[in-house]
C-alpha cells in the first residue's frame, strides 16, 4: 500500500501558475502563449511545472519585499535571470484609509505609489525575448495589479483581465497551504467547502481596470503618462499579441 501523501505531492510545485496566453484583445487578436506567466512564489525543491509549455522562463520578476526573501537566493536564479522589484517596500506607510474595501485600497495604493516599479516591470517584460514570470507570494495582489497593467497596455479586454484574475480563486486554498497559513480542515470537509473563506473578490481588480479606463487606450495611456513611448507600447503589443 502506498504511503505517499497526495496533499504533500500536490504542494511540491507552483499551485497558482498560469500562462496568460489566449486572452481576447482589441481587433479580434489574442495574447500569445509563452510570453507572460503569473504565479505564486517558487520554492527550492519545487518540481518543474506542467501547467506551461516552456520552462524555465527567461526572466523572473519577484515582487516580494526584501524581508519576505529571508536572505535566500531565488530558487530559479541558477537557471534564468531574476529581478527583484519590491512593489510595496518603503511605501506601505503612505497608504491612507479612504473608506474603500481594504483590498481595493491596497491596489489603488500600488498604482499611486509604485508606478516607477510598474514602469520598470513593463520595460523588463518588453525587452525579454522568452517567457517572463511575474510573481509575489500568492500570485494574487501585487501580481494581479502588475499583470492587469501588462494586459491592459496590450489592449486585452476588461472582462478578460478580470476573469484571468478570478482564476486565482480556485487556487487560493493551496496557495495558503504553501504559505503555511491555511486553516486545518476537519475530517470530511473538502477544500471546496471552505472556498468562500479564501475567495478572491474581483471588485479590487475591477477598480484597477477602471483607473486604466480613464485613458482612451487603457493601461497604455497610464504608462505613457509616466514616460513610456508610443514605440514601446507598439513593441509590447507585437510581443504579446498574435498577428
Amino acid at each position: 500500500m502506498s504511503t505517499t501523501d497526495p496533499t504533500a505531492s500536490a504542494l511540491d510545485g507552483l499551485v497558482n501558475l498560469r500562462d496568460v496566453g489566449g486572452l481576447p484583445a482589441e481587433g479580434g487578436s489574442r495574447t500569445r502563449s509563452g510570453v507572460l506567466y503569473r504565479s505564486d512564489a517558487p520554492y527550492a525543491g519545487d518540481r518543474d511545472p506542467d501547467q506551461v509549455h516552456v520552462w524555465p522562463p527567461d526572466l523572473v520578476v519577484d515582487l516580494r519585499d526584501t524581508v519576505e526573501l529571508n536572505g535566500q537566493q531565488h530558487p530559479l536564479a541558477e537557471v534564468c535571470e531574476v529581478r527583484h522589484m519590491p512593489l510595496l517596500e518603503g511605501i506601505r506607510h503612505k497608504q491612507e484609509d479612504d473608506g474603500s474595501e481594504p483590498l481595493t485600497g491596497l491596489y489603488q495604493h500600488i498604482l499611486n505609489w509604485a508606478d516607477e516599479w510598474l514602469v520598470e516591470l513593463f520595460r523588463s517584460a518588453l525587452r525579454t525575448e522568452g517567457p517572463v514570470l511575474v510573481h509575489c507570494a500568492a500570485g494574487k495582489d501585487r501580481t494581479g495589479v502588475s499583470v492587469a497593467l501588462l494586459l491592459s497596455a496590450a489592449g486585452v479586454s476588461r472582462d478578460a483581465i478580470v476573469e484571468d484574475y478570478g482564476r486565482t480563486d480556485q487556487n487560493m486554498f493551496r496557495v495558503l497551504q504553501r504559505l503555511n497559513v491555511a486553516p486545518e480542515l476537519p475530517p470530511g470537509v473538502s477544500e471546496e467547502a471552505v472556498r468562500d473563506l479564501v475567495a478572491t473578490p474581483t471588485a479590487a481588480i475591477e477598480s484597477v481596470v477602471l483607473r486604466f479606463d480613464e485613458y482612451s487606450d487603457g493601461g497604455a495611456g497610464w504608462l505613457r503618462e509616466r514616460g513610456v513611448t508610443d514605440a514601446e507600447i507598439e513593441q509590447w503589443r507585437e510581443r504579446l499579441l498574435e498577428p
